[in-house]
């Protein structure tokens, strides 16, 4: 976890001359080095697996020299910082670690989900991201971990996802049959969390994704119309939605991308069992549970629900009658 705050924090010291897309590669897959080698050097027992977002296909063509040696520095330089481990990287080295998230995932067996950094136009734009770590054993997501550095620590307040408060940062955590937990990124002591106790639409809150090309929002509308909200929804990048929701935040988080889009584990998997285990539930658009047993793919209906016990039947309800109305619309006569 330390690791993972040091690598989100450290963009802003390592920009040099470049400039921020520049910054979110070399974090990106730096992140992913660091998690690969920390967990196969202090967790794993055994065969290690870990489904991820990167691969070194990229950094080992030509030209691309530059990039791979100062994602390397970058990776010694925390390392050294942090003193943890007295050891050194190579470019080699340092591939062959990138390449540890190459696995398909499955039902059998256990498999690290990790997303080096969830929410990439947020990142670049100084707005919301996540860092989102999972695992999962026999196909079922047991663990998971959502380092936000840019979430305000007590609550988001408005449609920017910020708060009037001072502290920013906020490490969720979660395991299967614990509970769901928050601590600043400073080391505060953990604290306990749970999802909103709203029962009545018209007085619920919800999120969507900050990017209008991510999520469908006339549909989203359509939706809350139905349901009666009255809040205006609160748009934010990255997995920092499903930590701000499991800690009630607001009531409902929705997710409906357009046709063709698919969606990967490492997405959802560290955001979904911190929900679950403050006491929400996630859903697909037909109400089933989301299935991480597939690969690295989602095998999903539609879009994605969270949201508490109590609205979840009637979010489901509305959803499933906009969907129809919007199937209606399209067909032929």
């Amino acid at each position: 976890l330390r690791f993972l705050n040091d690598m989100a924090r450290g963009c802003e010291e390592h920009s040099g001359s470049y400039d921020l897309r520049d910054n979110f590669l070399f974090i990106h897959v730096g992140s992913q080095v660091l998690v690969s080698l920390v967990l196969n050097m202090e967790v794993t027992s055994g065969s290690f697996s870990m489904v991820a977002e990167e691969d070194s296909e990229d950094l080992r063509k030509d030209g691309a020299e530059e990039i791979l040696e100062r994602i390397t520095d970058l990776v010694n330089k925390t390392l050294a910082e942090d003193g943890s481990y007295n050891i050194l990287l190579s470019k080699e080295a340092i591939l062959s670690a990138i390449d540890t998230g190459k696995s398909e995932g499955g039902p059998s067996g256990r498999h690290w989900v990790l997303d080096p950094i969830d929410g990439t136009k947020g990142f670049v734009r100084g707005g919301q991201y996540a860092i989102a770590l999972a695992l999962l054993d026999e196909g079922r997501v047991v663990l998971g971990v959502l380092g936000c550095p840019n979430l305000p620590f007590t609550s988001v307040s408005n449609l920017s996802g910020s708060s009037s408060g001072d502290q920013t940062g906020a490490l969720f955590s979660a395991a299967i049959g614990c509970g769901a937990e928050v601590q600043s990124l400073d080391g505060s002591p953990p604290q306990k969390i749970s999802v909103c106790t709203i029962d009545n639409p018209a007085n619920a809150s919800f999120f969507e994704s900050y990017e209008g090309a991510h999520s469908m929002r006339d549909f989203t509308g359509s939706v809350a119309e139905k349901l009666g909200v009255q809040a205006p929804p609160v748009r934010i990048d990255s997995q920092a939605k499903y930590g701000a929701l499991a800690r009630g935040d607001g009531a409902i988080y929705w997710r409906f991308p357009h046709e063709g889009y698919r969606e990967t584990i490492w997405d959802h998997a560290a955001g979904s069992i911190v929900v679950t285990e403050a006491g929400g539930v996630v859903k697909d658009a037909s109400g089933n549970d989301l299935d991480f047993s597939k690969g690295r793919y989602l095998d999903r209906d539609t879009g994605i629900i969270a949201t508490n016990k109590q609205l979840m039947p009637s979010v489901l309800k509305s959803v499933q009658e906009a969907i129809k109305e919007k199937k209606q619309a399209s067909s032929p006569l």
